[in-house]
């Protein structure tokens, strides 16, 4: 069998799949640190975790970017989405994996702490007051909206076996072959 790089009506390409499933190891291992964070403070388990918890975030939103860009260049190509709703919600997905790091990012400004990732530093910080409203807006949005991503990734994951399920549609073969 080749290798099929291109999405086509009937299946996604193999940059969407490795985008997809790549992204998906990535978003459980970015759960599993807010989980951690949240449930098991000053613990070693949340220490293993939440120190991966920022770079993480950043290569999520890089990958979020790049792969709306590939969805763009493949729009024409990709297989049809089964119904408005089905749209609407991989709309959503896509909006919530730019905005919750994004939002993560305008905090960390805010706070005025620097960033490093991955070894490069994105942000120097800086002396003074934090900027308020930067870190309002993160304390307010960025974990509600990261619970709301994964309540939108359970419901796309349900979706798909009861699309295989009770419909016969097999999307997820999409994604898979």
């Amino acid at each position: 069998m080749s290798l099929i790089v291109m999405d086509t009506p009937i299946r996604y390409g193999a940059i969407s799949r490795l985008l997809h499933w790549g992204m998906a190891l990535l978003f459980a291992w970015q759960f599993t640190s807010a989980t951690a964070h949240w449930l098991f403070p000053d613990t070693p388990f949340e220490d293993f975790f939440w120190g991966t918890h920022y770079p993480i975030g950043v290569l999520l939103l890089t990958l979020a970017v790049l792969r709306a860009i590939w969805a763009l260049a493949n729009v024409s190509r990709r297989p049809p989405s089964l119904s408005v709703m089905a749209k609407l919600g991989h709309f959503a997905l896509y909006g919530l994996m730019i905005a919750v790091p994004t939002i993560a990012l305008i905090r960390q400004y805010g706070s005025g702490r620097s960033l490093d990732v991955f070894g490069i530093n994105l942000m120097t910080g800086f002396e003074g007051e934090e900027i308020t409203w930067m870190t309002d807006l993160g304390g307010l949005l960025h974990g509600e909206l990261g619970w709301t991503l994964l309540a939108l990734i359970a419901g796309h994951i349900v979706m798909a076996i009861l699309h295989r399920q009770l419909t016969h549609h097999d999307v997820l073969s999409r994604m898979i072959r």
